[in-house]
């Protein structure tokens, strides 16, 4: 059944499924700076699914793979799993009841199609906002213009 399963992820996007193994999540955490004694240590990060995405000026912004929650600020007793449940109640990832290693193929693609979800939703967010900016200063060139006609 496992060979099964990997052979199916071949067929997927590898680089965003590696992330479904705790292992790789894991590697993402160089830098980290919350180690032995937090409770938002690599380990427990990784287990909650939460791969580590600082920027320059956020050392400690980590992301779910699946839903892409992005969340930053943590505290040395923040409990990564509670967290990522109480900001992002519909990631299906988090609510897993088996390791992903143990998901049949047909568990694993259903897993995969939820996750294309929030997928879209954020590729349509993006597109979204910047429609926006790109309204809005096309809006303030047409104040201005209009301003300088009077």
């Amino acid at each position: 059944m496992e060979i099964e399963l990997e052979k199916n992820m071949e067929l997927m996007n590898e680089e965003h499924v590696k992330l479904y193994f705790y292992e790789n999540r894991l590697k993402t955490y160089s830098g980290w700076p919350f180690e032995e004694g937090c409770a938002c240590t690599p380990q427990n990060m990784a287990r909650a699914g939460f791969i580590h995405t600082p920027t320059e000026n956020c050392p400690d912004v980590a992301q779910c793979f699946f839903c892409y929650k992005e969340l930053e600020g943590w505290e040395p007793e923040d409990d990564p799993e509670k967290e990522h449940k109480a900001h992002s109640p519909s990631c299906t990832f988090i609510s897993l009841k088996k390791d992903v290693k143990e998901l049949t193929v047909e568990e694993f693609l259903k897993l995969q199609k939820e996750r294309q979800k929030f997928v879209i939703k954020k590729k349509c967010g993006q597109v979204i906002d910047k429609f926006e900016q790109a309204a809005q200063a096309r809006r303030a060139e047409i104040i201005k213009t209009a301003m300088e006609q009077e």
